[in-house]
Formats: C-alpha cells, structure tokens, sequence
C-alpha cells in the first residue's frame, strides 16, 4: 500500500461550500422571481367627516355618489341603479372638469357594496375618489 491512510480519527478540516453557494443562489434566483408579484395594488384612502367637505374645488365640478344604508344610490341626488351606475357615471364625469367622484356612505354600509362602487367609479374614468362618511344626526 503506497498511499496514505486515513484513519477514523482524523477531523474534516476542509468545508465544502459548494452546496452552499448553490443553494443560496436558487434562493436569490426565487426571490427576485416572486418580487414583482408581492406588490399589491390599492387604493389609498384618508377617511374624512362629512362636515369637513369644504375643499377648494367647487361641488359643480365633482360627482357626488351617495349610497344609503337600505343600498339605494344617488348620483348628484338623482337615483340610479347599480346595475346602471357605470353609463351614469361616465356621462357625469364627461361633464365634470375635476374627474372627481366623492362617494358618500353610512356607517352601516356592507364593505362589498362601497368597493362596488368605488370599481365602477374607477373603470368609468374617475381620475380622483373621495370616500366621505355621513355623520350620525
């Protein structure tokens, strides 16, 4: 036997680190795979009172959708539809120089039905939301 023996007792002094930099890798690669699709997109929202409505845009160039706590809704205080709402809107924004829509809502409304109209609102051109709360008399 011309080679060197190795016998149990001898440690492993050398690390491999291959696996390692492999493994890490893999995880850089998912990482940056998955990166774009945590983004969520939304709506920024800042709720305000309803008395605090005094802006300086002028209510003529806004439309003002109000939707009641029974679901009825109200497009600058005639009544509409929800199935409808989206032909209504459109026309009230093709009128409207802010392209604001400043939605209304009670306390008691279903949070289905306020981003009902909020989607509606958006995809009939709404450059601009406002969700405004109706104070308790």
């Amino acid at each position: 036997m011309a080679g060197v023996q190795r016998s149990d007792e001898d440690a492993i002094t050398e690390i491999n680190l291959t696996p390692l930099v492999d493994v890490s890798l893999v995880l850089v690669i998912i990482f940056m795979a998955i990166a774009p699709f945590a983004l969520q997109a939304g709506i920024k929202v800042l709720e305000s009172k309803a008395k605090a409505a005094v802006g300086k845009v002028s209510a003529s160039s806004n439309v003002a959708v109000r939707l009641t706590r029974d679901g009825k809704l109200t497009v600058n205080d005639k009544p509409a539809a929800l199935d409808a709402l989206a032909g209504v809107l459109a026309e009230e924004l093709a009128r409207s120089t802010d392209k604001m829509v400043i939605l209304t809502a009670d306390d008691e409304n279903r949070v289905g039905e306020v981003v009902a109209v909020l989607d509606t609102a958006k995809q009939a051109g709404a450059g601009k939301i406002a969700i405004m709360r109706k104070e308790k008399a």
